[in-house]
């Protein structure tokens, strides 16, 4: 009797523990100064020396992927947790399981908690496989849903936390004004500043309340460029007003939605900063002088990645970590090396560059945010819960509900959709990225269930003319031509437009005359080079659901009534929108 009472208050207390790990205290939902246990904030200051407390405001990269622990990169990252005592770590792709062990693993190693953050602007599955991916903010934005923006911060939230991630890098709050937008694109919501308050407002709330840092970025606006600053510095030439009314709304927004922190751009912005080419992350005025004082933000303000050609093409890292403190920072992230920053930041604090109370007063804020999220008490996550959270089947139908929402029928010509399963068909997928050739090989898979005759054809940005001739003239005698393209939206590309061949090969076949459907899985401009196409749909991004969307959309097995978030110039503005009801059940 008496071992069995023993066991039973083992499992309870292991339950107990698999529950409380899992569980995430909601943040606090007024914005300004973070409440949280000051008591131990200000005891922990007191025991720090100045290089933990700068190292507590620098945040080095890992992977959820399987290290052995003797591995050198592995071990260097272990010493450099233990050594130089770092506010946290940034997660950047991997597997569920191995994601929580090391992340577990790495909590326990370091003397105070770390802070763990992401990039989770799709939700956890744009980092995690097996969680949750949801669809770009655009693809909301097309939706005009505040429900299921909220949802999708909701989730988001669920998932990390079971995984021990508490900040994510999102929502991004620019708003895509420039067409050609080469980074932001799709990332946006889209063009109107009062839709991309309202949806992003949303997605915050949709964090914070279940437990995950939100971050608005990048601040004061990276929507009107042409440029990437993960490789160079871009410049924002709008003048006062209109950045008043474009730029800076949703992230007034967003602080009054109480946002816990927000991320600073690497952009170079005349009208609100006098030194010419000082990117926004480094100026004083535009960190204190606008975000923290006239703006009245009290959260945690992070930099952009350290590492990208916006500030390391035009500064050390050591300079460009000491100007972004001194500008009113409070979190360096990624800096090239660690090392060489907190060590170069100790001096400059000792030499009074830097003073000790600016240092503390970002300490303190960071450590505030720490006891927020319940990390002094319990810093450990369950392995076992993950798979009773990650990946629900509730989650994923919200997920699917948001792709399918966004799906945008830009044209219709003579109502060549829904299309009839016994056309001769012929599928052309064209990848403007080199070797990704068999990019639609799920939307082929899908036609083919449909139409077993059609003929398939595949092209990357690496095809060339001749194969791509072979496809064109498969067409003429086709009785409707269906185009997917494809074109990745990612760091250090430069464009997200489309192959100069690929466009030209279908203003060919519609100069034969053959109905032609085309569908985006990116970017919705893409219409610009091709106006007289006789359908276009938007699907906004290239993922599995999406491929398989777009084929049920083509064929009436779902419903379509998205709008654009954005204008199409010279052709459709934001707004648009054919409506098409469902006509057939789904295969």
């Amino acid at each position: 009797m008496k071992k069995n009472v023993q066991k039973w208050l083992i499992i309870t207390i292991l339950v107990g523990f698999m529950i409380g790990c899992a569980t995430a205290p909601k943040m606090v939902e007024k914005p300004g100064w973070p409440e949280g246990d000051r008591h131990w904030v200000e005891k922990t200051m007191r025991r720090m020396s100045l290089r933990e407390k700068i190292g507590q405001l620098v945040l080095t990269r890992y992977s959820g992927e399987f290290f052995n622990f003797q591995e050198e990169k592995f071990q260097q990252l272990e010493r450099l947790i233990k050594d130089y005592q770092l506010g946290g770590l940034i997660l950047f792709g991997g597997e569920a399981l191995e994601t929580a062990y090391f992340t577990n693993h790495f909590q326990k190693i370091s003397r105070l908690p770390l802070l763990i953050a992401s990039d989770l602007e799709r939700g956890a599955g744009n980092q995690v496989t097996g969680a949750t991916l949801f669809p770009p903010l655009m693809a909301l934005g097309a939706a005009d849903s505040e429900e299921l923006a909220y949802e999708m911060g909701r989730v988001t939230a669920v998932e990390a936390r079971a995984l021990g991630i508490h900040m994510t890098y999102a929502p991004v709050v620019d708003v895509n004004v420039n067409p050609d937008n080469p980074i932001i694109n799709t990332r946006s919501v889209g063009e109107d500043p009062e839709q991309v308050a309202r949806i992003t407002a949303a997605f915050i709330k949709g964090c914070q309340e279940n437990g995950l840092i939100a971050t608005a970025k990048h601040f004061p606006g990276h929507g009107d460029t042409d440029q990437d600053s993960h490789s160079l510095l871009p410049t924002i030439k709008a003048d006062l007003e209109r950045l008043e009314i474009v730029e800076l709304y949703p992230f007034k927004k967003a602080i009054e939605a109480g946002v816990g922190a927000i991320m600073t751009a690497h952009l170079y912005v005349p009208a609100l900063e006098t030194e010419p080419g000082l990117p926004a992350t480094l100026s004083s005025r535009i960190i204190t002088g606008l975000l923290r004082n006239r703006l009245g933000f009290k959260g945690l303000v992070v930099t952009d990645a350290l590492e990208m050609r916006g500030i390391t093409g035009y500064f050390s890292q050591q300079e460009a970590a000491l100007r972004a403190l001194q500008a009113g920072v409070d979190l360096l992230l990624l800096p090239p090396d660690p090392r060489q920053v907190i060590d170069y930041l100790v001096k400059a604090v000792r030499d009074g560059e830097l003073p000790l109370s600016q240092v503390e007063d970002s300490l303190r804020r960071v450590l505030l945010f720490k006891t927020r999220l319940g990390l002094h008490r319990q810093r450990f996550v369950s392995l076992e819960r993950l798979p009773l959270v990650l990946g629900h089947p509730e989650y994923k139908k919200i997920a699917r509900k948001a792709f399918a929402s966004a799906i945008t029928l830009v044209k219709n010509e003579n109502n060549l959709l829904p299309l009839a399963e016994g056309k001769g068909m012929v599928v052309l997928s064209l990848s403007s990225d080199p070797g990704d050739y068999f990019a639609g090989r799920r939307f082929a898979s899908e036609i083919l269930a449909r139409v077993p005759a059609a003929r398939i054809f595949y092209a990357d940005g690496d095809t060339g003319k001749e194969k791509l001739e072979e496809a064109r003239a498969e067409t003429s005698s086709a009785d409707v031509v269906v185009v997917a393209l494809f074109s990745s939206l990612r760091a250090y590309k430069g464009s997200v437009d489309l192959e100069p061949a690929h466009v030209e090969l279908i203003k060919e076949i519609k100069a034969s005359g053959r109905p032609l459907v085309v569908l985006s899985f990116g970017s919705p401009y893409f219409l610009r080079h091709f106006p007289e196409v006789d359908a276009y749909l938007c699907l906004y991004r290239n993922t599995p659901e999406t491929q398989e969307l777009g084929a049920k959309a083509l064929f009436g097995e779902v419903r379509i009534a998205g709008r654009l978030p954005v204008s199409l110039p010279g052709l459709f503005p934001r707004g648009h929108g054919l409506i098409l009801e469902k006509t057939k059940e789904e295969k």
